[in-house]
Protein backbone atom coordinates (compact mmCIF):
# COMPACT_ATOMS: atom_id res chain seq x y z
CA UNK A 1 0.00 0.00 0.00
CA UNK A 2 1.25 3.67 -1.39
CA UNK A 3 1.89 5.82 2.00
CA UNK A 4 -0.44 8.68 0.24
CA UNK A 5 -3.25 6.20 0.39
CA UNK A 6 -5.98 7.38 2.26
CA UNK A 7 -5.36 5.31 5.78
CA UNK A 8 -8.36 2.63 6.84
CA UNK A 9 -9.39 1.87 10.17
CA UNK A 10 -7.30 -0.47 11.67
CA UNK A 11 -9.72 -1.99 14.45
CA UNK A 12 -12.03 -3.85 13.01
CA UNK A 13 -15.60 -5.08 14.84
CA UNK A 14 -14.99 -8.33 16.38
CA UNK A 15 -17.43 -11.30 16.63
CA UNK A 16 -19.16 -11.91 20.06
CA UNK A 17 -17.08 -15.26 20.06
CA UNK A 18 -13.24 -13.91 19.80
CA UNK A 19 -14.32 -10.47 21.90
CA UNK A 20 -16.65 -11.22 24.08
CA UNK A 21 -18.15 -8.13 26.34
CA UNK A 22 -16.41 -7.61 29.75
CA UNK A 23 -19.29 -9.16 31.50
CA UNK A 24 -18.61 -12.75 29.95
CA UNK A 25 -14.68 -12.33 30.19
CA UNK A 26 -15.05 -12.75 34.17
CA UNK A 27 -16.25 -16.26 32.90
CA UNK A 28 -13.27 -17.04 30.90
CA UNK A 29 -10.25 -18.62 31.64
CA UNK A 30 -7.00 -17.09 32.70
CA UNK A 31 -5.53 -18.05 28.95
CA UNK A 32 -8.41 -17.61 27.39
CA UNK A 33 -8.38 -13.83 28.66
CA UNK A 34 -4.63 -13.43 27.99
CA UNK A 35 -5.04 -14.25 24.14
CA UNK A 36 -7.26 -11.57 24.12
CA UNK A 37 -5.66 -9.06 25.77
CA UNK A 38 -2.62 -9.62 23.73
CA UNK A 39 -5.20 -9.12 20.47
CA UNK A 40 -6.16 -5.94 22.41
CA UNK A 41 -2.60 -4.64 22.67
CA UNK A 42 -1.61 -5.97 19.29
CA UNK A 43 -4.52 -4.16 17.30
CA UNK A 44 -3.51 -1.14 19.28
CA UNK A 45 0.37 -1.20 18.29
CA UNK A 46 -1.01 -1.23 14.85
CA UNK A 47 -3.16 2.06 14.95
CA UNK A 48 -0.06 3.76 16.73
CA UNK A 49 2.02 2.41 13.89
CA UNK A 50 -0.34 3.75 10.97
CA UNK A 51 -0.91 7.32 12.78
CA UNK A 52 2.58 7.54 13.35
CA UNK A 53 3.12 6.11 8.66
CA UNK A 54 0.37 8.99 8.19
CA UNK A 55 2.72 11.85 10.32
CA UNK A 56 5.79 10.87 8.33
CA UNK A 57 3.95 10.65 5.18
CA UNK A 58 3.79 14.41 5.39
CA UNK A 59 7.26 14.83 5.17
CA UNK A 60 7.55 12.19 2.09
CA UNK A 61 5.00 14.58 0.46
CA UNK A 62 6.49 17.92 0.95
CA UNK A 63 10.04 16.35 -0.14
CA UNK A 64 8.10 15.05 -3.67
CA UNK A 65 6.31 18.40 -3.89
CA UNK A 66 9.99 20.12 -3.93
CA UNK A 67 11.81 17.98 -5.78
CA UNK A 68 8.92 17.00 -8.89
CA UNK A 69 7.89 20.63 -9.34
CA UNK A 70 11.55 21.94 -8.32
CA UNK A 71 14.13 19.76 -9.29
CA UNK A 72 16.92 22.37 -9.69
CA UNK A 73 16.12 24.58 -6.99
CA UNK A 74 19.60 23.20 -5.42
CA UNK A 75 21.19 23.96 -8.52
CA UNK A 76 19.47 27.61 -8.51
CA UNK A 77 21.02 28.09 -4.96
CA UNK A 78 24.50 26.95 -6.29
CA UNK A 79 24.40 29.43 -8.91
CA UNK A 80 23.48 32.78 -6.67
CA UNK A 81 26.96 34.71 -7.20
CA UNK A 82 28.35 33.88 -3.68
CA UNK A 83 29.20 36.65 -1.45
CA UNK A 84 30.14 35.56 1.65
CA UNK A 85 33.05 37.54 3.51
CA UNK A 86 34.35 34.60 5.47
CA UNK A 87 35.24 31.04 5.01
CA UNK A 88 32.59 28.70 5.89
CA UNK A 89 32.28 24.80 6.67
CA UNK A 90 28.77 25.24 4.46
CA UNK A 91 28.01 25.73 1.00
CA UNK A 92 26.29 28.68 -0.12
CA UNK A 93 23.53 26.64 -0.94
CA UNK A 94 23.02 24.81 2.27
CA UNK A 95 22.57 28.47 4.15
CA UNK A 96 20.12 29.06 1.28
CA UNK A 97 18.13 25.64 2.10
CA UNK A 98 18.20 26.20 5.56
CA UNK A 99 16.48 29.68 5.45
CA UNK A 100 13.86 27.88 3.20
CA UNK A 101 13.59 25.22 5.69
CA UNK A 102 12.96 27.98 8.37
CA UNK A 103 9.59 28.79 6.98
CA UNK A 104 8.85 25.63 5.60
CA UNK A 105 8.73 23.95 8.91
CA UNK A 106 6.97 27.16 10.21
CA UNK A 107 9.72 27.64 12.65
CA UNK A 108 8.26 31.98 13.40
CA UNK A 109 11.90 32.20 14.95
CA UNK A 110 15.41 31.36 14.54
CA UNK A 111 15.58 30.45 17.96
CA UNK A 112 13.09 27.91 17.16
CA UNK A 113 15.02 26.48 13.96
CA UNK A 114 17.70 26.41 16.63
CA UNK A 115 15.94 24.10 18.61
CA UNK A 116 15.31 21.95 16.15
CA UNK A 117 18.96 21.84 15.11
CA UNK A 118 19.56 21.07 18.26
CA UNK A 119 17.33 17.64 18.28
CA UNK A 120 19.65 14.93 17.10
CA UNK A 121 16.46 12.93 15.10
CA UNK A 122 15.52 16.32 13.64
CA UNK A 123 18.74 17.10 12.12
CA UNK A 124 19.56 13.55 10.83
CA UNK A 125 16.08 13.55 9.00
CA UNK A 126 16.76 17.12 7.84
CA UNK A 127 20.24 15.92 6.34
CA UNK A 128 18.72 12.93 4.42
CA UNK A 129 15.74 15.20 3.34
CA UNK A 130 17.87 18.13 1.74
CA UNK A 131 21.47 16.63 1.61
CA UNK A 132 22.97 19.36 3.75
CA UNK A 133 23.49 19.72 7.86
CA UNK A 134 21.91 22.36 9.67
CA UNK A 135 23.97 25.33 9.68
CA UNK A 136 23.14 27.59 13.01
CA UNK A 137 20.88 30.03 12.78
CA UNK A 138 23.11 33.05 13.50
CA UNK A 139 25.12 31.56 10.39
CA UNK A 140 22.10 31.70 8.18
CA UNK A 141 21.72 35.45 9.52
CA UNK A 142 25.13 36.18 8.86
CA UNK A 143 24.24 35.23 4.75
CA UNK A 144 20.99 36.85 4.61
CA UNK A 145 22.51 39.97 5.99
CA UNK A 146 25.57 39.94 2.76
CA UNK A 147 23.09 39.23 0.04
CA UNK A 148 21.16 41.82 -2.15
CA UNK A 149 17.47 40.93 -2.52
CA UNK A 150 17.67 41.12 -6.10
CA UNK A 151 19.51 37.93 -5.90
CA UNK A 152 17.07 36.45 -3.69
CA UNK A 153 13.67 37.24 -5.26
CA UNK A 154 15.16 36.01 -8.51
CA UNK A 155 14.89 32.10 -6.72
CA UNK A 156 11.27 32.67 -6.33
CA UNK A 157 10.79 33.80 -9.98
CA UNK A 158 12.54 31.25 -11.67
CA UNK A 159 10.14 28.95 -9.33
CA UNK A 160 7.12 30.78 -10.55
CA UNK A 161 8.29 30.33 -14.29
CA UNK A 162 8.46 26.59 -14.18
CA UNK A 163 5.02 26.56 -13.06
CA UNK A 164 4.10 28.69 -15.53
CA UNK A 165 5.59 26.68 -18.27
CA UNK A 166 4.26 23.57 -16.93
CA UNK A 167 0.72 25.05 -17.57
CA UNK A 168 -0.01 24.66 -14.06
CA UNK A 169 -2.57 27.95 -13.36
CA UNK A 170 -3.81 27.99 -17.06
CA UNK A 171 -7.00 26.04 -16.22
CA UNK A 172 -7.63 29.53 -14.02
CA UNK A 173 -6.94 31.99 -16.44
CA UNK A 174 -9.77 34.44 -17.05
CA UNK A 175 -11.87 33.81 -20.68
CA UNK A 176 -8.74 31.64 -21.27
CA UNK A 177 -6.24 34.12 -21.66
CA UNK A 178 -5.74 36.55 -18.45
CA UNK A 179 -3.94 34.99 -15.39
CA UNK A 180 -5.09 36.96 -12.77
CA UNK A 181 -2.74 38.98 -10.65
CA UNK A 182 -3.93 40.89 -7.32
CA UNK A 183 -1.61 44.00 -6.44
CA UNK A 184 -1.66 45.30 -2.98
CA UNK A 185 0.70 46.31 0.26
CA UNK A 186 1.03 45.18 4.01
CA UNK A 187 2.78 46.35 6.56
CA UNK A 188 5.67 43.81 7.64
CA UNK A 189 6.87 45.14 10.65
CA UNK A 190 5.67 48.24 12.83
CA UNK A 191 8.58 50.18 15.07
CA UNK A 192 8.80 52.25 18.29
CA UNK A 193 12.18 53.21 16.80
CA UNK A 194 13.81 54.53 13.72
CA UNK A 195 15.10 50.90 12.42
CA UNK A 196 16.78 51.89 9.37
CA UNK A 197 17.10 55.36 7.06
CA UNK A 198 14.26 53.36 4.75
CA UNK A 199 11.85 53.10 7.44
CA UNK A 200 8.18 55.01 6.62
CA UNK A 201 6.46 56.35 9.31
CA UNK A 202 3.54 58.72 10.14
CA UNK A 203 2.54 60.68 13.57
CA UNK A 204 -0.48 60.62 15.44
CA UNK A 205 -2.45 63.24 16.67
CA UNK A 206 -0.95 63.36 20.09
CA UNK A 207 2.36 63.36 18.28
CA UNK A 208 3.65 59.89 18.90
CA UNK A 209 6.08 58.64 15.77
CA UNK A 210 5.61 55.39 14.52
CA UNK A 211 7.56 53.82 11.96
CA UNK A 212 6.83 50.87 9.93
CA UNK A 213 8.35 48.68 6.51
CA UNK A 214 5.59 47.72 3.97
CA UNK A 215 5.90 45.90 1.22
CA UNK A 216 3.81 45.85 -2.24
CA UNK A 217 2.73 42.51 -3.73
CA UNK A 218 1.47 40.83 -7.01
CA UNK A 219 0.16 38.00 -6.45
CA UNK A 220 -1.41 34.92 -9.11
CA UNK A 221 -4.76 34.52 -7.59
CA UNK A 222 -7.07 31.53 -8.80
CA UNK A 223 -10.45 30.47 -7.40
CA UNK A 224 -8.82 27.33 -6.50
CA UNK A 225 -6.86 28.60 -3.49
CA UNK A 226 -3.66 29.91 -4.81
CA UNK A 227 -2.21 33.18 -4.06
CA UNK A 228 1.34 33.15 -5.37
CA UNK A 229 3.98 36.13 -4.81
CA UNK A 230 5.34 36.54 -8.27
CA UNK A 231 6.88 39.77 -7.85
CA UNK A 232 7.48 42.18 -4.51
CA UNK A 233 8.31 45.66 -4.60
CA UNK A 234 9.65 47.72 -1.13
CA UNK A 235 7.66 50.85 0.19
CA UNK A 236 10.77 52.41 1.18
CA UNK A 237 12.69 56.17 1.78
CA UNK A 238 15.89 56.58 -0.29
CA UNK A 239 18.69 55.94 1.76
CA UNK A 240 21.21 58.69 2.36
CA UNK A 241 19.43 61.17 0.48
CA UNK A 242 16.78 63.75 1.65
CA UNK A 243 13.56 63.93 0.18
CA UNK A 244 10.50 66.11 0.13
CA UNK A 245 7.59 63.37 0.26
CA UNK A 246 8.04 59.47 1.74
CA UNK A 247 7.36 56.99 -1.23
CA UNK A 248 4.10 55.27 -1.32
CA UNK A 249 1.72 52.66 -2.92
CA UNK A 250 1.22 54.50 -6.58
CA UNK A 251 5.06 55.23 -6.48
CA UNK A 252 5.89 51.76 -5.87
CA UNK A 253 3.37 50.52 -8.64
CA UNK A 254 4.98 52.06 -10.92
CA UNK A 255 8.26 50.54 -10.31
CA UNK A 256 6.47 46.83 -9.40
CA UNK A 257 5.09 47.80 -12.98
CA UNK A 258 8.53 47.80 -14.60
CA UNK A 259 9.85 44.71 -12.81
CA UNK A 260 6.79 42.40 -13.39
CA UNK A 261 7.28 43.26 -17.69
CA UNK A 262 10.68 42.87 -17.61
CA UNK A 263 10.34 39.39 -15.58
CA UNK A 264 7.50 38.26 -17.29
CA UNK A 265 7.17 40.32 -20.68
CA UNK A 266 5.10 38.32 -22.77
CA UNK A 267 2.43 37.13 -19.81
CA UNK A 268 -0.75 38.60 -20.36
CA UNK A 269 -1.95 39.79 -16.81
CA UNK A 270 -5.43 41.58 -15.42
CA UNK A 271 -4.53 43.51 -12.99
CA UNK A 272 -6.95 42.95 -9.83
CA UNK A 273 -6.56 46.25 -7.13
CA UNK A 274 -8.52 47.79 -4.53
CA UNK A 275 -10.08 51.39 -4.94
CA UNK A 276 -6.33 53.37 -4.70
CA UNK A 277 -5.38 52.25 -7.90
CA UNK A 278 -8.50 54.04 -10.56
CA UNK A 279 -6.18 56.85 -11.94
CA UNK A 280 -4.97 58.00 -14.98
CA UNK A 281 -1.28 57.04 -14.32
CA UNK A 282 -2.60 53.09 -13.81
CA UNK A 283 -4.78 53.18 -16.94
CA UNK A 284 -1.74 53.75 -18.63
CA UNK A 285 1.15 51.73 -17.53
CA UNK A 286 -1.74 49.01 -17.86
CA UNK A 287 -1.89 49.97 -21.51
CA UNK A 288 1.34 50.41 -22.34
CA UNK A 289 2.30 46.79 -20.83
CA UNK A 290 -0.72 45.14 -22.97
CA UNK A 291 -2.36 44.27 -19.29
CA UNK A 292 -5.92 44.30 -18.81
CA UNK A 293 -7.23 45.65 -15.51
CA UNK A 294 -10.92 45.01 -12.92
CA UNK A 295 -10.31 47.18 -10.29
CA UNK A 296 -12.77 48.12 -7.07
CA UNK A 297 -14.34 51.69 -8.26
CA UNK A 298 -15.42 53.32 -4.76
CA UNK A 299 -17.91 56.11 -4.51
CA UNK A 300 -15.95 59.37 -4.60
CA UNK A 301 -13.14 58.06 -6.72
CA UNK A 302 -13.14 59.90 -9.92
CA UNK A 303 -16.26 62.35 -9.61
CA UNK A 304 -15.54 62.88 -14.07
CA UNK A 305 -16.46 59.12 -14.28
CA UNK A 306 -19.19 58.74 -11.47
CA UNK A 307 -21.16 61.47 -13.63
CA UNK A 308 -20.65 59.94 -16.88
CA UNK A 309 -21.74 56.37 -15.62
CA UNK A 310 -25.24 58.05 -14.26
CA UNK A 311 -25.70 59.70 -17.31
CA UNK A 312 -25.34 56.65 -19.76
CA UNK A 313 -27.42 54.76 -17.31
CA UNK A 314 -30.76 55.53 -18.29
CA UNK A 315 -29.57 54.83 -21.84
CA UNK A 316 -28.28 51.47 -21.39
CA UNK A 317 -31.01 49.79 -19.13
CA UNK A 318 -31.13 46.47 -20.83
CA UNK A 319 -27.96 45.96 -19.14
CA UNK A 320 -29.07 44.04 -16.82
CA UNK A 321 -28.67 40.26 -15.89
CA UNK A 322 -29.60 38.12 -12.87
CA UNK A 323 -28.53 34.78 -11.24
CA UNK A 324 -29.76 32.63 -8.68
CA UNK A 325 -27.93 29.79 -7.16
CA UNK A 326 -28.97 27.12 -4.49
CA UNK A 327 -26.40 26.09 -1.82
CA UNK A 328 -26.24 22.20 -0.79
CA UNK A 329 -27.39 24.27 2.96
CA UNK A 330 -30.61 25.26 1.67
CA UNK A 331 -29.33 29.26 1.61
CA UNK A 332 -29.28 30.86 -1.82
CA UNK A 333 -27.45 33.84 -3.27
CA UNK A 334 -29.03 36.10 -5.62
CA UNK A 335 -27.36 38.47 -7.71
CA UNK A 336 -28.50 41.20 -9.49
CA UNK A 337 -26.08 42.31 -11.98
CA UNK A 338 -25.88 45.68 -14.15
CA UNK A 339 -23.40 47.50 -16.08
CA UNK A 340 -22.26 50.81 -18.40
CA UNK A 341 -20.62 50.54 -21.26
CA UNK A 342 -17.95 53.08 -22.79
CA UNK A 343 -17.22 55.09 -20.28
CA UNK A 344 -14.13 57.77 -21.65
CA UNK A 345 -11.96 58.95 -19.23
CA UNK A 346 -8.48 60.54 -20.37
CA UNK A 347 -9.11 58.71 -23.57
CA UNK A 348 -9.30 55.33 -22.26
CA UNK A 349 -12.64 53.69 -22.41
CA UNK A 350 -13.53 51.61 -19.33
CA UNK A 351 -17.05 49.37 -18.45
CA UNK A 352 -18.58 50.14 -14.90
CA UNK A 353 -20.03 46.71 -13.48
CA UNK A 354 -21.75 46.55 -10.63
CA UNK A 355 -23.30 43.44 -8.37
CA UNK A 356 -25.67 43.47 -5.88
CA UNK A 357 -25.62 40.38 -3.81
CA UNK A 358 -28.07 38.98 -1.60
CA UNK A 359 -27.58 35.94 0.81
CA UNK A 360 -30.58 34.47 2.22
CA UNK A 361 -29.93 31.36 4.97
CA UNK A 362 -31.93 28.16 5.07
CA UNK A 363 -34.90 28.70 6.72
CA UNK A 364 -35.97 27.40 10.45
CA UNK A 365 -37.35 23.89 10.10
CA UNK A 366 -41.04 25.07 12.14
CA UNK A 367 -41.04 28.66 9.82
CA UNK A 368 -42.10 30.34 13.23
CA UNK A 369 -39.30 33.32 11.82
CA UNK A 370 -38.26 34.59 8.24
CA UNK A 371 -34.37 34.52 7.58
CA UNK A 372 -32.79 37.95 7.64
CA UNK A 373 -30.87 38.36 4.19
CA UNK A 374 -27.69 40.19 4.01
CA UNK A 375 -27.16 42.18 0.77
CA UNK A 376 -23.30 42.67 -0.21
CA UNK A 377 -22.28 45.54 -3.31
CA UNK A 378 -19.75 45.35 -5.49
CA UNK A 379 -18.49 48.12 -8.09
CA UNK A 380 -15.60 47.80 -10.37
CA UNK A 381 -14.14 48.86 -13.54
CA UNK A 382 -12.74 47.35 -16.32
CA UNK A 383 -11.30 47.82 -19.65
CA UNK A 384 -12.54 44.52 -21.00
CA UNK A 385 -15.88 44.17 -22.89
CA UNK A 386 -18.44 43.45 -20.67
CA UNK A 387 -21.75 41.48 -21.86
CA UNK A 388 -24.32 39.21 -20.20
CA UNK A 389 -22.63 35.96 -20.87
CA UNK A 390 -19.26 37.39 -18.95
CA UNK A 391 -20.77 39.82 -16.57
CA UNK A 392 -21.03 37.48 -13.67
CA UNK A 393 -17.52 35.83 -14.25
CA UNK A 394 -15.99 39.72 -14.90
CA UNK A 395 -17.87 40.65 -11.32
CA UNK A 396 -16.12 37.56 -10.07
CA UNK A 397 -12.86 37.95 -11.08
CA UNK A 398 -12.82 41.63 -10.19
CA UNK A 399 -13.87 40.16 -6.23
CA UNK A 400 -11.27 37.79 -6.41
CA UNK A 401 -8.54 40.32 -4.91
CA UNK A 402 -9.51 39.56 -1.78
CA UNK A 403 -7.25 36.25 -1.52
CA UNK A 404 -4.11 38.76 -1.83
CA UNK A 405 -5.51 39.63 1.44
CA UNK A 406 -6.84 36.53 2.87
CA UNK A 407 -4.83 33.24 1.33
CA UNK A 408 -1.79 35.63 1.09
CA UNK A 409 -1.20 38.38 4.00
CA UNK A 410 -3.31 36.92 6.33
CA UNK A 411 -2.22 33.44 5.78
CA UNK A 412 1.28 34.57 6.80
CA UNK A 413 0.54 36.68 9.17
CA UNK A 414 -1.76 34.10 11.50
CA UNK A 415 -0.98 30.70 9.90
CA UNK A 416 2.85 30.58 11.66
CA UNK A 417 4.96 32.07 8.93
CA UNK A 418 5.79 34.91 10.90
CA UNK A 419 5.21 37.51 8.68
CA UNK A 420 5.12 40.63 11.25
CA UNK A 421 8.16 38.64 13.28
CA UNK A 422 11.50 40.37 13.56
CA UNK A 423 13.47 37.79 11.85
CA UNK A 424 16.15 40.55 11.39
CA UNK A 425 16.28 43.42 14.23
CA UNK A 426 19.01 45.22 12.34
CA UNK A 427 19.45 44.66 8.72
CA UNK A 428 16.82 45.70 6.63
CA UNK A 429 18.64 43.37 3.61
CA UNK A 430 18.05 40.23 5.93
CA UNK A 431 14.91 41.18 6.19
CA UNK A 432 13.79 41.56 2.90
CA UNK A 433 15.62 38.50 2.12
CA UNK A 434 13.69 36.43 4.88
CA UNK A 435 10.45 38.10 3.45
CA UNK A 436 11.31 36.31 0.38
CA UNK A 437 11.62 33.11 1.42
CA UNK A 438 8.98 32.90 3.12
CA UNK A 439 6.90 33.66 -0.29
CA UNK A 440 9.21 30.39 -1.47
CA UNK A 441 7.78 28.39 1.12
CA UNK A 442 4.36 29.35 0.92
CA UNK A 443 4.39 28.66 -2.57
CA UNK A 444 5.29 24.75 -1.89
CA UNK A 445 2.94 24.72 0.61
CA UNK A 446 0.44 25.57 -1.65
CA UNK A 447 1.63 23.30 -4.52
CA UNK A 448 1.51 20.37 -1.45
CA UNK A 449 -1.66 21.29 0.31
CA UNK A 450 -4.09 22.02 -2.06
CA UNK A 451 -3.89 18.51 -4.92
CA UNK A 452 -6.47 16.59 -4.66
CA UNK A 453 -4.70 13.82 -3.18
CA UNK A 454 -3.61 15.77 -0.04
CA UNK A 455 -7.61 16.46 0.60
CA UNK A 456 -8.46 13.04 -0.29
CA UNK A 457 -5.32 11.65 2.43
CA UNK A 458 -5.26 14.13 5.02
CA UNK A 459 -7.94 16.73 5.15
CA UNK A 460 -11.23 14.42 4.46
CA UNK A 461 -13.96 12.36 6.90
CA UNK A 462 -15.26 13.18 10.11
CA UNK A 463 -13.23 15.21 12.37
CA UNK A 464 -10.05 15.96 10.11
CA UNK A 465 -7.03 17.83 11.43
CA UNK A 466 -6.55 21.30 10.50
CA UNK A 467 -3.39 22.51 8.53
CA UNK A 468 -1.92 23.69 11.44
CA UNK A 469 -2.39 20.29 13.70
CA UNK A 470 -0.96 18.81 10.67
CA UNK A 471 2.39 20.76 10.59
CA UNK A 472 1.93 19.86 14.22
CA UNK A 473 2.09 15.91 13.19
CA UNK A 474 4.68 16.64 10.49
CA UNK A 475 7.47 18.48 12.83
CA UNK A 476 6.75 15.70 15.32
CA UNK A 477 7.84 12.99 12.57
CA UNK A 478 11.14 14.77 11.82
CA UNK A 479 11.51 14.74 15.46
CA UNK A 480 10.93 11.21 16.18
CA UNK A 481 10.53 9.22 12.80
CA UNK A 482 13.29 7.73 10.82
CA UNK A 483 13.23 8.65 7.26
CA UNK A 484 13.82 6.01 4.84
CA UNK A 485 16.70 7.85 2.39
CA UNK A 486 15.45 5.13 -0.23
CA UNK A 487 11.89 5.77 -0.05
CA UNK A 488 12.86 9.39 -0.78
CA UNK A 489 14.96 9.22 -3.50
CA UNK A 490 11.90 7.04 -5.32
CA UNK A 491 9.50 9.86 -4.47
CA UNK A 492 11.81 12.12 -5.79
CA UNK A 493 12.19 10.38 -8.64
CA UNK A 494 8.82 8.54 -9.42
CA UNK A 495 6.38 11.14 -11.62
CA UNK A 496 3.24 11.41 -9.79
CA UNK A 497 -0.12 13.97 -10.72
CA UNK A 498 -0.75 17.24 -9.25
CA UNK A 499 -4.42 17.84 -9.40
CA UNK A 500 -5.64 21.35 -8.09
CA UNK A 501 -8.97 22.27 -7.86
CA UNK A 502 -9.07 25.40 -10.14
Amino acid sequence: MGIFQSFQPLLQSETHEKNPPAKQRSRLSPRQASKIKQRDVSAQKRVIAAQQRKKTALVYEMHRTIFQHFPHLLDWMRQVDDRRKKASDYELAAHLTACLALFLFKSESRNQYNHYRGDAQFAENYQRLFGFAMPHGDSVHNVMAQFNEDQIEHLKHQMVQVLLRRKTFHGSRYRGKWFLVAVDASGVGSYAHQRDAQCLHRTSKTGKITYFHTVLEARLVTAGGFSVSIASQWIENPEGTDYDKQDCERKAFTRLATKLKQIYPRLPIMILADGLYPYEGFFNTCKANGWAYCVTFKDGNLPSVWEEVRSLMPLQGANTHQEIRHQPSGATTQQAFRWVEGVDYQGHTLQWLECRETFTPKATADNTSAPSSKITHFVHLTDLPVNWRNIAATSHSGRLRWKIENEGFNTLKNQDYGMKHQYARKSYRALKNYFQFMQMAHLIHQLMTLTTRFKESFLSGQNHPTLKNLWRDLIAAMQWGELDTQELEHVAGTCAQFRFST
